[in-house]
Formats: C-alpha cells, structure tokens, sequence
C-alpha cells in the first residue's frame, strides 16, 4: 500500500531543509530534525522537531517532521495529530501529507476519515502520477475496510482500467470476481 514511502519522506526532507534555508531562519534545530529522521533516528528527531516547534519559526514543517517520525516509529495516532497540527501551523497542503493522514487513519480503522484525506489529497495540484496511483489504490481499500463493497468494486474497475499492470489490483479483482 505505501510502496512509494520512502521516496516521498526523502523528498519532503529536501523540501524542508530547501524552505528552511531560502527562508533565512536558520531554524538549526529544524536542520537537525531532518538529519536525524534522515538517518533513521525517529525518537531523537522528534524531540529536535519539538525545539523547533517551540522556536515558532518554521512550526509547520515541525510538525511535518514529527508526523513522519511518529509514522516511522507506528505510533499513528500520534502521527496523525502532528500532520494535522502541521496544517493549523501553515505547513503546505500536499497531497503527501493528505496521504499520510489517510494511512494513519486506516492504520487506526478508520476508513471513512481516510477517505476523505485521500480525496482531499487526490484533488490537489502538484499531486505526483505515482502518488496519485498510490492513494487511488489506498481508497480502494478504504471502501473495502468501510465494508462498501460497490463502491470498491468500481473503483477498483477504474482503477485497473487506468493501471493494467498493477499486479496487486489484478490480484484484487480476481478476488472481487469470486464474490
């Protein structure tokens, strides 16, 4: 479901440390947050991003930063909260950030508010063809966990319509055809 995960943190690392340093802040402890969630160092990175939080510049990718290290450490609730404090703080509606709020929800059963992350998500510019196909995918499995087996089966149908050598939606239909 999240094949694409690691090539979009290392890509909202870049643009964090890129937003940092055009702005002139030079939020150190933003830096440094990216540094460690870069070399895996989930825990350390989390308390460098609530520095920068605390520092208020930059609050927003803080938070952005603390979401995707509570996302790598499974901790979704947590995660989810950040991203969404993230949002509130200004950081920039992407289409990444609508599917990690999408992920967290669905890792937390919660289909129905995934959904609406994922269309969201879907609907904004700058949306990537791979992280387009990624949460197409993600709600398909939404309506399944939601128990909306229609509204997945005809997602689903456009979806391989769209994708035909997505092997994991081939694999799903093939199981929809035996229902």
């Amino acid at each position: 479901m999240w094949k694409y995960k690691k090539k979009y943190l290392l890509v909202i690392m870049v643009c964090l440390l890129v937003c940092s340093t055009l702005s002139g802040c030079g939020n150190k402890s933003l830096e440094e947050g990216l540094e460690l969630l870069e070399s895996g160092d989930y825990e350390a990175s989390v308390d460098k991003f609530k520095e920068a939080a605390e520092k208020d510049k930059d609050a927003g990718e803080a938070y952005r930063g603390i979401g995707i290290a509570k996302w790598e450490l499974g901790q979704y609730e947590a995660a989810r909260n950040a991203f969404e404090t993230a949002l509130e703080n200004k950081a920039e509606k992407t289409a990444t950030i609508y599917n990690f709020l999408g992920n967290c929800e669905m890792q937390m059963g919660n289909a129905k508010a995934a959904l609406n992350y994922y269309n969201i998500g879907m609907s904004l510019e700058g949306c990537s063809k791979e992280l387009l196909q990624e949460m197409r995918f993600n709600e398909i499995a939404a309506y399944e966990q939601c128990g909306e087996w229609e509204n997945a089966k005809a997602k689903l149908a456009e979806y391989t319509a769209d994708y035909p050598e997505d092997t994991r939606a081939a694999k799903e239909a093939e199981f929809f055809e035996t229902q």
